[in-house]
């Protein structure tokens, strides 16, 4: 599902107008994105938690050369842990 199709899908399950529905999907994705810089989680009951884990510094292999080593640097990395409502949903 694209995000039109999204935006569409919310609209008529709530009731509301497509613009409605498109201003609220895109509050919500620019919360998340907001707290997960901050290094806050967000959890949905139910739904999910939205965390930013940090990936270490590591050494890697490069693809062109598979002799030479180089060094991959620390990033950070978001992370999506489901809820239980959502795991007992897709059990049945």
């Amino acid at each position: 599902m694209k995000k039109a199709q999204l935006i569409e899908a919310v609209a008529i399950k709530a009731g509301v107008s497509k613009k409605e529905s498109e201003s609220v999907l895109e509050a919500l994705q620019n919360l998340i994105i907001e707290r997960l810089k901050e290094g806050k989680e967000t959890t949905l009951t139910g739904f999910g938690t939205f965390s930013a884990k940090a990936r270490h510094a590591r050494m890697g292999v490069n693809p062109q050369n598979p002799k030479e080593r180089i060094e991959i640097p620390k990033v950070i990395v978001p992370k999506f842990k489901a809820g239980k409502t959502l795991k007992d949903s897709l059990k049945k």
